[in-house]
């Protein structure tokens, strides 16, 4: 996190954990002293500051890497303050360029609504609804118009969109930039004018762009809105930031045995960041934790407490025990309470069925031959014992089929 001056005048409890809060786990807080000034303006009238996130409905889901800022944003909703979730049906015609190298392909406005549907149902997972201002900025840019476009457009220059660095990086690589897409920081910016916004959160990747707000809110003779960014959360690989395109991510929406699972497979180095940037426990319960698993505990205990903690916020907490008992399970070669049930026929006159026919007809594997394969990598267990025959063939009766450690079916032939 980035050191910056603090004010030199005396503050108030209230204004000193608001400021904590703010600052846990950030990037940057721009500028900082703005920002304290807000927060004793706020104390001393009551009136409660703007605080701005908004996302681009790109994909119908939320994962967990996406709830960095939406914790962020829900700590600072829980002190008084007014949080405006934007959904950016208009800037995702346009499509976001930040950490291109290439044009992203605007979405079509089909497929924006489709997206942005599930995505305040699903934030309201960690947002309280009832606190929270849901805005769109078709509201704004739909009636912005042909000239309200070119008087915005004139209050930036190409100079300082150039200083971006993927605009800068793809304009020596000789790869093309459309000029459409210099429209998407003006747009991004333009909500904050519109918004009246005092602090805007959003990842490191989106610093250009929240500076962009500033300077129109400054161009439009608003007080100019202070920028809080936020790390980009790296995924069950430790590597990559979470993305469901690298298949390192955790769903919001999946199932709380997957989501538990999930949780557990991280590193030991990992989870202390996750625990930094995704848990609600204290920063003084997270270093006495941390102290003790350097002092000998397993750092297993800690691990599932995340795991559990992450699991009951998406569902709840007899969820998240359930989960653990099913991991437990698992771990142990157990069966799974809930495991997919499937029955099918015999073969003509009775004839038994073929496992790797049978991993298919179960979903347990793509094809007859992927379930061979799995066969020969000692992968697949009926009623827990490993296959080691491919040419093992089932009859009447019913059946545990097993492929790795968590995939199960129960199958009935007869």
């Amino acid at each position: 996190m980035t050191q910056q001056k603090t004010t030199e005048f005396p503050l108030s409890d209230r204004v000193r954990e608001a400021l904590a809060v703010t600052l846990r786990g950030c990037e940057e807080l721009i500028p900082q002293e703005d920002w304290v000034k807000k927060l004793v303006r706020s104390e001393a009238t009551g009136t409660p500051l703007r605080i701005k996130l908004g996302l681009d409905p790109t994909a119908p889901d939320i994962h967990v890497g996406h709830t960095v800022v939406l914790n962020k944003l829900r700590q600072l909703q829980d002190l008084g303050h007014t949080v405006i979730f934007l959904i950016g049906d208009f800037t995702t015609l346009i499509g976001d360029p930040s950490g291109r190298n290439t044009t992203r392909p605007p979405l079509t406005r089909e497929q924006i609504d489709v997206n942005a549907q599930t995505y305040y149902r699903q934030a309201s997972m960690v947002l309280d609804p009832s606190k929270t201002e849901i805005r769109y900025n078709s509201e704004w840019g739909d009636t912005l118009g042909s000239r309200g476009m070119i008087e915005l457009a004139a209050r930036y220059t190409v100079a300082r969109m150039m200083e971006r660095n993927d605009f800068h990086d793809r304009f020596h690589a000789g790869t093309p930039i459309s000029v459409h897409e210099f429209l998407y920081p003006l747009m991004q910016g333009y909500d904050s004018v519109a918004l009246k916004s005092d602090l805007e959160l959003g990842g490191t990747d989106q610093k250009f762009n929240l500076l962009v707000g500033r300077h129109l809110q400054a161009e439009y003779g608003q007080e100019p809105q202070c920028i809080l960014t936020m790390p980009l959360l790296e995924g069950l690989d430790g590597v990559e930031k979470m993305s469901k395109s690298k298949n390192n991510y955790i769903g919001i929406s999946e199932d709380a045995n997957t989501m538990f699972a999930k949780c557990l497979s991280i590193s030991d180095v990992l989870m202390w960041r996750w625990y930094t940037l995704l848990s609600f426990q204290s920063e003084a319960d997270i270093a006495k934790l941390k102290a003790e698993v350097l002092a000998g505990r397993n750092p297993k205990d800690a691990k599932v407490a995340l795991a559990k903690e992450i699991t009951a916020r998406f569902h709840s907490a007899t969820a998240a025990d359930a989960a653990e008992q099913d991991f437990i399970n698992r771990s142990k070669g157990g069966i799974p309470d809930e495991i997919t049930e499937i029955s099918r026929p015999l073969g003509d006159n009775g004839a038994p069925i073929g496992i790797g026919t049978l991993l298919k007809s179960a979903g347990l594997a793509a094809s007859s031959g992927e379930g061979n394969r799995l066969i020969d990598g000692g992968g697949v267990r009926v009623d827990a014992s490993v296959v080691s025959d491919k040419g093992l063939k089932l009859g009447a009766g019913t059946y545990v089929l097993q492929v790795g450690k968590r995939k199960f079916a129960r199958v009935t032939l007869g």
